[in-house]
């Protein structure tokens, strides 16, 4: 069941799931230049960032890209990240060097602090969670853990239903990373998360932020999602950067080559811009993965 929560948040919240051991809303504690200016006007800026687990081995280590990472956050300021494969230290070190106008809600997708989350951070001046949940992408989606579809990983969903504190109105948000290596699970996956997407509140505005391991516009997968009454944000933007594929895997980039990490939404919201963000430091890239951006008005 969902988490329903209306607390502080130097309180916290609650977790969802009473056998995990860490918790799964954490509040950062250092200060960083991101939170100087926080910007008017009612559009939300969203990102979907697959950031790469945290490494030691060279080259590409997290150490070499987490000062990158910061960077790149900080120039961007989304109000709403969806992250995929961060490893907890490494969402810590996230929560961290976002500071303390930012808050994050995950859990590692074979429970507790195991493995890689779906982190969904926040900017708490702006957004303020309601209740939130976590399923996984198998025939067992309240099972911690579980795979059955012969996917190559454990593969889940962290969603989150925010108050809009700007705008006093509600959205989802909800954040997923699909298998890289069965098509199957890849299309099972879509199913659930259309039907899950289906029980939820109509009357309020629905993000998905993801990487689905799968071309827009190149499988079924795709026309899975739209049809569950989905928005490419990419392709409704009033105006977008030039396109890249998302995956470059610390290779050169590929302008307009396939794009698998998406920001989808329900058909109500109003897509300013859209960006693939190519930011690098120093020939060092923050992650294998391109970050996605969306400016939106809900």
């Amino acid at each position: 069941m969902p988490n329903d929560t209306r607390v502080t948040r130097r309180l916290g919240l609650q977790t969802a799931l009473a056998a995990v051991a860490v918790p799964l809303f954490t509040t950062a504690l250092a200060a960083s230049p991101v939170h100087a200016v926080e910007r008017a006007g009612r559009r939300l800026e969203v990102m979907s960032f697959n950031l790469r687990y945290a490494s030691t081995t060279p080259p590409n280590t997290w150490a070499d890209r987490r000062p990158v990472t910061r960077e790149l956050l900080r120039r961007a300021r989304p109000h709403v990240i969806g992250t995929q494969e961060g490893l907890y230290q490494q969402v810590r070190d996230i929560a961290d060097d976002l500071g303390p106008h930012y808050d994050w809600i995950g859990t590692g997708r074979a429970g507790g602090s195991r493995d890689e989350f779906m982190t969904v951070f926040f900017d708490n001046r702006r957004l303020a969670p309601i209740e939130y949940d976590h399923y996984w992408l198998s025939d067992t989606p309240d099972v911690i853990g579980s795979n059955t579809w012969g996917g190559g990983s454990i593969r889940m969903v962290t969603w989150v239903r925010f108050h809009d504190l700007r705008t006093d109105g509600e959205l989802y948000v909800l954040n997923t990373h699909l298998d890289n290596a069965s098509q199957y699970a890849r299309a099972r996956a879509a199913s659930l998360i259309s039907e899950r997407i289906a029980a939820l509140d109509p009357s309020v505005p629905l993000l998905v932020t993801g990487d689905f391991n799968v071309a827009a516009h190149k499988n079924p997968v795709y026309d899975t999602m739209l049809g569950a009454g989905l928005v490419d944000t990419w392709d409704a933007a009033d105006e977008r950067s030039k396109a890249y594929a998302t995956f470059h895997g610390y290779k050169p980039l590929v302008p307009d080559g396939d794009r698998i990490d998406w920001i989808l939404a329900t058909p109500g919201v109003r897509a300013h811009s859209a960006a693939i963000n190519t930011f690098s430091a120093g020939g060092q890239y923050p992650s294998d993965h391109l970050p996605v951006q969306a400016s939106l008005t809900l």
